[in-house]
């Protein structure tokens, strides 16, 4: 079965540290919804599968008014569908919102709170409050929503470990069955690395920042969470299948501008142009960018991608990488599972980068 990615690009404003594409262009939301239904129409059996996952993310797909999104769903062939998410904001949330995704069968949300602090949310550029975004989970619930997943963020600007411990603690009050975390990077051209480069932030050290990754994966392991992927943590029966086909080689449409596909050994990827991708797609002249992966890009992304999850890779006989194997598993960085998986450590976890490149080819 095949996952299907819309790509919604708008946003109200952007978030200081965002490098996904984005636009403010609101006014373009109704003609660009006009575009990805016809994309839809021509891709979404592509790669040759029943689509069992859809994800409409962004962006901020809540920005879209709900007849746009319905303009959306009613393309979409819901035949097999086992999973299907929408990204919202929290400042957005309405129950009247949230109930009229429900009703066109979006069965999960991933909200991104990214914090409850509210002077870590001004600074990271959120347009929500701590108090918007209590609210908000607990109107997905009144809304009938029952597989909720929260984005926090961590190693934030200032951001104490007492602060960081006080997020999680709210986020598991709360009640959310799914959450995601990251530790913030400094991605190039983006306004939070700028402000560290004139001196205005001071990055988190990276003590601090092991940290905060270990409490929280040994908080969430108490509170009963499967840490199933490097970033991601679930309750039983809870984990993403749209983003776990990502990482286990599951074929993929992405439709949008921006948006990436992966189809029998092919990536391809439409332009992250808001103007080019409409007019392309209205001209039928739209030209996407692909690759065909080798087999050494394949096995390097099968440790890539695998090493990322708690169920970890196989080596390819062909690739001889015991000495390797053996000198991180003395370093404490890997363990090789009975099935001969080898599996990131949570100290491998620190520098996985490191280890994925080591067992790279």
């Amino acid at each position: 079965m095949a996952g299907l990615y819309v790509h919604i690009p708008f946003c109200k404003r952007r978030c200081l540290y965002c490098d996904f594409y984005s636009t403010t262009l609101l006014a373009r939301r109704e003609e660009y919804v006009r575009a990805v239904v016809k994309e839809i129409g021509q891709r979404q059996h592509e790669a040759g599968e029943p689509v069992r996952t859809v994800y409409i993310g962004g962006g901020t797909p809540s920005t879209l008014e709900i007849e746009l999104v319905t303009a959306l769903t009613k393309a979409i062939d819901s035949t097999n569908i086992a999973e299907y998410t929408v990204e919202v904001n929290p400042g957005d949330v309405t129950e009247e919102y949230l109930r009229g995704l429900k009703e066109l069968g979006v069965n999960r949300l991933s909200m991104g709170v990214q914090s409850f602090q509210d002077e870590l949310l001004q600074q990271i550029g959120r347009r929500h409050t701590a108090a918007e975004a209590i609210e908000a989970v607990r109107t997905a619930k009144r809304a009938g929503f029952e597989n909720l997943s929260i984005d926090l963020m961590y190693a934030l600007p200032g951001q104490t470990m007492a602060q960081w411990k006080a997020d999680i603690e709210r986020a598991l009050e709360l009640g959310v069955q799914h959450l995601s975390s990251y530790g913030l990077i400094y991605e190039e051209g983006t306004a939070m690395t700028q402000m560290r480069e004139r001196g205005e932030i001071e990055e988190t050290d990276e003590e601090t920042e092991n940290a905060m990754y270990d409490y929280l994966c040994e908080r969430l392991k108490e509170a009963g969470f499967r840490h199933y992927e490097v970033s991601n943590f679930a309750l039983p029966g809870y984990e993403a299948k749209h983003n776990s086909s990502y990482w286990d080689g599951t074929p993929y449409v992405g439709v949008g501008a921006g948006a990436h596909s992966y189809i029998r050994n092919v990536r391809s990827w439409n332009p992250d142009d808001l103007e080019e991708y409409i007019q392309g797609i209205e001209s039928g002249t739209l030209i996407r960018e692909s690759e065909t992966l080798s087999e050494t890009d394949l096995y390097n992304e099968q440790v890539m991608l695998g090493l990322r999850t708690d169920k970890g890779c196989r080596l390819s006989p062909s690739v001889d990488r015991r000495l390797t194997v053996g000198k991180l598993s003395k370093k404490g960085l890997i363990r090789v599972s009975e099935e001969g998986r080898v599996i990131a450590t949570q100290e491998g976890l620190h520098v996985l980068n490191r280890v994925i490149e080591e067992l790279m080819i």
